[in-house]
């Protein structure tokens, strides 16, 4: 039996957003640049984009749930997953990746015993390899938690995920 019935991409349900997530979209609801801006408080408050918060956001800000994953996923800032406690991050610009960015994202996922864009069991590390951190007289350079690591090799790793996972 055919249905007339438009089909929707929306959830049935709308979440609870925190009060002062909701009087920012509110706030931010027609002004110019408001998607990319309301997506940014979203993550700073998430750590991430939630799947049922941009559902949520496409429907206060009446904008296609597509337009949101396009930016969402165009954007390297913006993450689709919960990242770990302790964020890692390693350059892969020309400098860092010249001397030896691949080789410290190799070490990292055996030691952590995960890939890039993964978070470990325990919810405490993920990595991340990005493209330029600006600190390229310090090749090959890496962040957790946005402390700066530079000129590192191998074997210094070991020992700052131990200083981040006591901390």
């Amino acid at each position: 039996m055919e249905t007339n019935e438009p089909i929707t991409a929306l959830p049935d349900r709308t979440i609870e957003l925190p009060e002062d997530l909701s009087r920012f979209i509110e706030e931010w609801k027609t002004r110019p640049g408001n998607l990319i801006m309301v997506l940014h408080r979203v993550q700073e408050h998430y750590g991430y984009v939630p799947r049922d918060v941009a559902f949520e956001v496409a429907a206060r800000l009446d904008v296609p749930l597509a337009k949101i994953y396009g930016v969402v996923t165009f954007y390297h800032f913006f993450k689709l997953r919960k990242p770990g406690r302790h964020q890692i991050a390693v350059c892969m610009g020309t400098a860092c990746y010249l001397k030896g960015g691949e080789d410290l994202i190799k070490e990292l996922e055996t030691i952590l015993g995960i890939g890039l864009n993964q978070t470990t069991a325990d919810g405490e590390f993920s990595i991340e390899a990005v493209r330029c951190i600006g600190c390229c007289g310090l090749a090959p350079v890496l962040t957790v938690d946005g402390q700066v690591y530079g000129r590192l090799t191998k074997d210094q790793l070991a020992d700052i995920v131990a200083k981040h996972r006591g901390g």
